[in-house]
């Protein structure tokens, strides 16, 4: 039977809206058998939550499948709170963590099972201190480990938590905050260590983990992690998606237009895939005519994905970048990117005119260009071709033209 499939509205999907990826899942499967605890890494709107959802809903009835969501986390007090309470569907684990923290329910006047989960994570993380977060974190991983199931621990968005804990509101870099970083991470490694075979780690997030921790010179804090690089989707694989979505909803791609599609995307990331869809399913329903033509795509590609509606989607790429590295070195890093874009590729000597032009009260120039380089490049926003950095995605380049490049002059213009 051909495949049909239902648009992802939001920001993951599993189960019947989870399209293809079956050799990823299938390697993660392995690793995860295996006991490897696992860091996943991809640039933005990869689907790397989705994957995360759907190994819990494949793997539920082999493994004890906890997902525990660290983007609203600004401590680590608040992350011992969020595995606590993503504990809660467990009965036997909740119970046990219920007497983990007895000393706080027990003050609580009213029956414990009456209070909705947002009140009862602030009345535990109340319950926290500096002092005593590891030692109930500790015992947490103990209640896990006894588990009469192995547990697959998913945890998303540690980066933008360790971040956070990293550089604070203000961005600045203190020895008080790395070593608030290296106890968390080394209580992290610490806990996984102990209970290797009984408990599997995914770790992953929206933002880079490797970048954020070699600022604070704590790389080696997640040696023990095998990373797991989410690769694009192929063009067999986007055109796939692309038309199984067209089968759903009632659209006619005529003479290859998702093939055309695809072509004009350069990189295949799964969310940008769903949204050129998105856009040309609501022009078919608007004119009531539901056949598409490859003429038609690069109209639908400068109005709809590069308009206003594909603006709010991109603009998180920008600021995502900001969080990674901070106001002082961000006017660097948007002249970087916007040179690639405006020229298409982004030459050493560009690199280097470019530089010349910054200074930094905390770091040399050239310190902050290659860290930048480094974000850049992890992070899937440029990549290595021929001698140059180019954009990975034609989308994002061209988006970031439209954003900045129009009273932008490149290095070559400049008379340097």
């Amino acid at each position: 039977m051909t495949k049909k499939l239902k648009q992802a509205f939001g920001n993951w999907v599993d189960g019947d809206r989870f399209w293809d990826r079956e050799s990823d899942i299938d390697l993660l499967r392995q690793k995860i058998n295996e006991g490897a605890h696992i860091l996943l890494v991809a640039q933005r709107r990869m689907g790397k939550t989705s994957i995360m959802k759907e190994l819990k809903r494949r793997l539920m009835t082999q493994y004890t499948c906890i997902f525990v969501d660290l983007q609203k986390s600004r401590s680590v007090e608040d992350a011992i709170v969020a595995i606590s309470l993503a504990l809660e569907p467990h009965k036997s684990l909740w119970n046990k963590t219920k007497g983990l923290f007895s000393n706080i329910l027990n003050k609580l006047t009213e029956n414990i099972e009456e209070v909705n989960l947002g009140e009862l994570g602030i009345k535990l993380r109340a319950g926290l201190t500096a002092g005593n977060w590891s030692e109930k974190g500790d015992s947490l991983f103990s209640i896990l480990a006894e588990n009469d199931k192995p547990v697959l621990l998913l945890i998303d968005e540690v980066p933008l938590l360790v971040n956070y804990i990293l550089k604070g509101e203000d961005f600045k870099i203190t020895r008080e905050r790395v070593n608030k970083v290296d106890e968390f991470m080394s209580w992290l490694r610490k806990n996984s260590q102990e209970h290797q075979g009984k408990i599997r780690i995914i770790l992953s997030g929206s933002i880079g983990f490797e970048p954020i921790l070699r600022q604070a010179s704590l790389s080696a804090t997640i040696n023990n992690f095998q990373p797991y690089d989410l690769k694009p989707w192929d063009e067999k694989t986007a055109i796939g998606c692309i038309e199984a979505l067209a089968r759903e909803y009632g659209v006619y791609l005529k003479d290859h237009a998702a093939t055309a599609m695809v072509k004009k995307l350069g990189c295949c990331i799964p969310h940008h895939v769903q949204m050129f869809f998105s856009h040309v399913y609501d022009r078919c329903k608007r004119r009531d005519r539901m056949d598409f033509f490859p003429d038609e795509v690069n109209d639908i590609y400068d109005v709809e994905m590069l308009g206003i509606r594909g603006h709010a989607e991109l603009t998180h790429y920008e600021e995502r970048l900001k969080l990674v590295i901070g106001p002082e070195i961000f006017p660097l890093a948007l002249e970087i990117l916007t040179e690639t874009a405006v020229t298409s590729n982004l030459s050493r000597n560009a690199i280097l005119n470019i530089q010349k032009g910054y200074a930094f009260e905390t770091r040399k120039a050239q310190e902050a260009t290659e860290e930048t380089l480094r974000v850049l490049e992890h992070d899937g926003y440029i990549k290595m071709k021929d001698g140059h950095f180019v954009f990975e995605s034609h989308l994002l380049r061209d988006w970031w033209v439209k954003r900045h490049g129009y009273f932008y002059t490149p290095v070559a213009e400049r008379g340097i």
